[in-house]
């Protein structure tokens, strides 16, 4: 085609120097112009080969198209179901590797991908989402090092830390070596709160294993040991959540409703419940999702007249997922005192009468759907001087050295 369009300008310019020539003082212009347009054409018809030439390779170069297009076109190839590595490959393509470089709008969207077909094409193994909100260093992490020992494969870990400041990076040979989230500052009672906990169960919805997910805090211990909590959860507790969620007619309650939620939230949509839940995948999925909620309560919801990391989990669920919700939390807190936080225990506090007070306790406070007559599975809160009386009742009392079969 390059050569045809020369041919043409080549004979275009021959008829134009014969009509210059015959004009006489005009030829040296003609001249000019024949060889300005020459040195165009030719600089056109170098640029078009090695334009071609080069734009070929480019294309036929896989690698080069990968670096250059957005990853998604480019997804990794679903091994054979068959093969070995399905797990690994597909399963857990997120479970080694907690850090990433997503913002929390880009995590949020990629967390709330569900596949339609329930049946998953690998052999899965359902595995508890452990998510740590801590505002630095896990004061009690020796003894969660314990609670998790020989169970390999059944569990993942994630830590939210506020303060990068205070954290000390684990060995790694800890469970928590490399299980840090890209985290922000967190202030309690605020938004940023909820952010740091649908940050968390993003995170954690990216291993496909992850059946369900629990919030904890730097001041929670296990009261029982870690078969018998797989089993409460993945075994006896079918597809039931425990995120606390009452209807509180108080001042604390009721009296924080904001009519400017109208009519999105009506005051019986209100909601108020304790921060640390323990929620199936299907909720898991609908809390990181939501944007109309998390809006109207960001917007309505503010210190020192609300607090929404204590309302809006609570009404979320309650308003589209209330017959899969115990509103119950299986983290067992002292509110026995007045004030806004409960009871932190100390060292002369721990003694097994003490433990085995909370886990015989029978009044869960909502009609048991499951399989177990077991109220519940943390506790809080607990100071850093209780880690050396934990770590000496712990296996006798607790158990920690059973594994799942």
């Amino acid at each position: 085609m390059g050569q045809f369009k020369a041919t043409i300008l080549a004979k275009y310019l021959t008829v134009r120097l014969r009509k210059e020539s015959s004009r006489g003082g005009s030829l040296h212009v003609g001249i000019t112009t024949i060889i300005l347009c020459l040195f165009i054409t030719s600089i056109v018809l170098f640029l078009g080969a090695f334009l071609r030439t080069h734009v070929t390779e480019f294309l036929s170069s896989s690698s080069s198209m990968e670096e250059v297009l957005p990853a998604i076109f480019f997804s990794p190839p679903i091994p054979d179901c068959a093969s070995s590595t399905m797990n690994t490959s597909l399963a857990s393509q997120s479970a080694d590797q907690v850090w990433h470089s997503m913002n929390d709008e880009e995590l949020m969207w990629r967390a709330s991908m569900e596949p339609r077909v329930s049946q998953y094409p690998y052999n899965r193994t359902p595995k508890l989402a452990f998510m740590f909100l801590s505002r630095g260093n896990l004061p009690l992490a020796p003894l969660w090092e314990m609670f998790f020992k020989g169970h390999e494969g059944f569990y993942s870990i994630y830590l939210h830390v506020s303060s990068i400041i205070d954290f000390t990076p684990p060995y790694s040979s800890s469970v928590f070596y490399n299980r840090m989230i890209p985290s922000k500052p967190v202030q309690w009672g605020t938004a940023t709160m909820v952010d740091a906990e649908r940050r968390l169960l993003a995170n954690a919805l990216l291993d496909w294993s992850n059946e369900r997910f629990i919030l904890l805090s730097d001041t929670c211990i296990p009261i029982f040991n870690f078969t018998t909590i797989y089993n409460y959860l993945i075994i006896s507790s079918w597809n039931q959540s425990f995120l606390g969620s009452i209807d509180d007619p108080r001042p604390m309650g009721r009296g924080r409703y904001n009519k400017r939620m109208q009519p999105e939230l009506t005051l019986a949509d209100w909601r108020k419940g304790s921060q640390w839940f323990e929620v199936h995948r299907r909720v898991a999925v609908q809390m990181v999702s939501d944007i109309k909620y998390y809006s109207i309560l960001k917007q309505h919801c503010k210190p020192p007249r609300c607090y929404m990391d204590e309302h809006y989990f609570p009404t979320l669920v309650t308003k589209i997922l209330p017959e899969i919700n115990t509103n119950h939390s299986i983290t067992w807190v002292d509110w026995s005192r007045p004030g806004s936080h409960p009871s932190m225990f100390v060292r002369k506090h721990v003694s097994e009468g003490f433990l085995m007070k909370i886990r015989n306790m029978t009044d869960c406070g909502f009609t048991h759907r499951t399989r177990s007559t077991i109220c519940f599975l943390f506790a809080r809160k607990f100071h850093p001087s209780t880690l050396e009386p934990l770590l000496r009742i712990a296996p006798s009392l607790l158990g920690f050295t059973d594994k799942i079969n």
